[in-house]
């Protein structure tokens, strides 16, 4: 599984016109799945988002998770990030099929829930328009086949 998380002062998602999620402080995830990713995955790379300390502290360092700085998450599925990039038209045979992706899509979801957060969604497979506003900019990549 890959995820772009970007740390936003705020964003939101549109389908067909209507806002269907929005945010303040938190973070935008954009997650992509891929195929043989498993739910041990989506565990794992929930807690590594949800534990993620990159909010201010007094300090001004980057020390606070996101429970501490008061944050929500906005999930976005993003088959895209699986791009096969060997010819100028992309190709997403890596990407895995809906049957599967949703599953992993709403698990991780889920435990992003289970962990206290207010979490606003997109729609899988939707057309959709996503705006944030990015702070700091600060956005971090994140692999499970590395972590």
């Amino acid at each position: 599984m890959r995820a772009v998380v970007t740390r936003v002062s705020s964003a939101s998602v549109e389908i067909d016109g209507l806002v269907t999620g929005k945010i303040d402080k938190g973070f935008l995830v954009l997650l992509g799945i891929r195929t043989g990713d498993t739910e041990k995955e989506a565990m794992k790379l929930a807690a590594k988002v949800c534990n993620l300390r990159v909010f201010s502290d007094e300090n001004d360092k980057m020390n606070l998770d996101l429970s501490a700085a008061g944050g929500s998450i906005l999930v976005i599925s993003q088959f895209t990030l699986y791009a096969d990039l060997k010819s100028r038209r992309p190709g997403f045979t890596e990407a895995a099929r809906p049957d599967t992706a949703i599953g992993l899509y709403e698990l991780f979801i889920q435990e992003c829930k289970n962990a206290g957060h207010r979490v606003e969604t997109g729609e899988f497979g939707a057309m959709m328009n996503v705006a944030s506003v990015n702070d700091g900019p600060v956005t971090i990549l994140f692999d499970t086949d590395s972590l």
